[in-house]
């Protein structure tokens, strides 16, 4: 019996491509009755199948379409129409603006377009985008990341979770996050860009987020080529003086 409200399965954490023992991002997030597939990168899929099938998600949420983030979708598409899954809805899906016509154009082979909607039920998130999934809240805000892209804050049973997708520190990110449960952080980049556009945190940002959203629990993933997870985990601290993990493929936290 569950003392808790659900739980985060690390599907995967590498970026920007998979390793040997961890594919990109993915997340899933399960209640006695609910499973969200959160982003859907490079070797996610495999590793879902550990815990749910597709025809048991109630939900997929995608917060860009960076390929690390999205391109186990195409093969999901696959496996809803052409194999052994057998839907009774089309999986609700929910993405960037245009996240339906990227799939079709890359599945589509001949003149004829695929049915994209046949196996997800697509809803294009916005600044404010709000959905129920299963006993599930999603709300998502816009983030900073050059492209368009989203955060999600997801609530259910007096507990919460905010994951940042990919994102330089912003005012949205922080705010969505407040007083949060546990905030899945991004700490791909090593070091600050000395110029150009800032399109992710750095292991120091990642804390600071933390650290001004109140946040309960803090876990650092999508730690880039140039960081180890246990170099990230330790500059986050310098920032955020609340517990700390690091996204490890595989590993479950429960909530709260």
């Amino acid at each position: 019996m569950r003392n808790h409200a659900f739980d985060l399965t690390v599907l995967g954490s590498a970026t920007p491509y998979p390793a040997p023992d961890n594919p990109c991002s993915g997340y899933l997030v399960s209640t006695a009755d609910t499973r969200l597939w959160l982003d859907a990168g490079t070797g996610t899929l495999a590793a879902l199948l550990r815990h749910t099938t597709l025809d048991r998600l109630d939900g997929i949420w995608i917060s860009h379409l960076h390929a690390d983030h999205s391109a186990d979708l195409l093969t999901a598409y696959y496996g809803a129409l052409y194999a052994d899954v057998e839907l009774t809805a089309p999986i609700p899906l929910y993405g960037p603006p245009g996240i339906a016509d990227r799939l079709a154009h890359f599945l589509t082979n001949t003149s004829v377009r695929s049915p994209i909607e046949s196996a997800f039920a697509v809803q294009e998130l916005h600044d404010g985008h709000r959905a129920q999934v299963g006993g599930l809240t999603l709300t998502s805000r816009t983030v900073a990341h050059g492209i368009p892209a989203f955060a999600v804050r997801v609530e259910g049973h007096g507990a919460s979770l905010v994951y940042s997708g990919d994102t330089a520190p912003c005012a949205n990110l922080t705010t969505l996050a407040e007083d949060c449960d546990v905030l899945l952080c991004e700490a791909e980049s090593a070091a600050a860009l000395d110029d150009g556009e800032q399109v992710h945190h750095t292991p120091e940002d990642t804390g600071q987020t933390a650290h001004s959203a109140r946040a309960g629990h803090l876990i650092v993933t999508h730690v880039g080529p140039f960081l180890t997870p246990e170099e990230a985990v330790s500059r986050a601290a310098k920032r955020y003086d609340g517990p700390i993990d690091y996204a490890a493929p595989g590993s479950t936290f429960t909530i709260p």
